[in-house]
This record gives structure tokens, sequence and C-alpha cells, in this order.
């Protein structure tokens, strides 16, 4: 009988430390890191096509997105974006051969592809929202296009700290 109630015991447990371990990993994923797998070529060089990356969800809590921060993005409910911070609420972003300006200073951007892209008319960021764009900016859908626009706070589900797939990679994205 004690053997009974002793495999009885034993069992709970075990469902008790499951229930506790899915709880954690579902409070770290929704609310602390994420990891993402990259698809597609908007941020390359930077980021590759099947690179995985590791996501602080929790860091923009107590902060905001600033300039130069690679962020995910929620596009609609089935898509993410990974993209750049170039604009914050209140400055002006243009394009004029290759060379992005903000707030009229031309950018030093070592990172973007070597690919020419287009001319973009002045525009100034609304309160509470970004420009974003990606690296590869003549194949990338960005904030310079009426699908994806501005982006709101809102929609800034966390920042891109390292990539540790592929392990030749693995490190720092920034």
């Amino acid at each position: 009988m004690k053997e009974k109630n002793s495999d009885t015991m034993e069992a709970k447990e075990w469902v008790q430390s499951i229930i506790i371990a899915v709880i954690i990993a579902l409070v770290l994923k929704f609310f602390i890191v994420d990891f993402v797998r990259v698809d597609g070529s908007s941020m390359y060089p930077t980021l590759q096509n099947g690179n995985r990356v590791v996501v602080n969800k929790i860091g923009y809590t107590f902060g905001d997105p600033d300039y130069g921060d690679i962020v995910i993005l929620a596009y609609d409910q089935n898509t993410e974006y990974v993209k750049r911070v170039i604009g914050k609420g209140g400055d002006t972003i243009s394009i004029s051969n290759n060379v992005v300006y903000r707030n009229g200073v031309a950018l030093t951007e070592s990172y973007i592809s070597d690919e020419s892209y287009p001319d973009f008319a002045e525009v100034t960021v609304p309160d509470g929202e970004y420009f974003v764009m990606g690296d590869n900016r003549a194949h990338s859908s960005d904030s310079r296009f009426a699908d994806l626009g501005f982006v709101d706070r809102d929609q800034i589900d966390g920042k891109v700290v390292f990539r540790f797939w592929p392990f030749s990679e693995f490190g720092s994205v920034s």
C-alpha cells in the first residue's frame, strides 16, 4: 500500500514540475526573451536569411527604442519584421543619392548593402512613432512604403541582441 502512495506522490511531483517548467518557459517567451528566425534578405548584410537571433522583449518595457537598434516589429498577427530604427517622433527623414538624412544630417551607415536605392522625399515622423528601414535598402519593405509606413511604439516587440545561428557568426549584431 505504501508503494502505491509513493508512486502516486512521485507522479504528482513530476506533473507539477512539468507544469511549472511550461509556465516558466511561456513567461520567458512572451515577456522576457524570444528566439526568432530571420526570413528574407531585407537586413543583409547584417542578418541573412535563416539566421536565428535572440530578442530582448523586456528592455523596451523600461525604455524606448533608440537610433540604430535592430528591432522585431509586428506587421500583422502572422508576420513580424526585422528592421533598424532610423528615426523617432519629431525627426525629419529624407534620402538622396543613397544617403539617409535625419534632421538634415547625413547618417554614416557602414552596415548597409552597397546596392543603390531610390530617393525619398522628406517626411516628419509623428510623435510616438518610428521610421524603420532594412539594411538591404534596395530589397526592404520598410517605412518608406505605405504598406508599413511609420511604426507605432506598440508594434515593436523587442530588440535583437545577438545571433546564435549559424554558430560561425555567433555574437552581437549591433
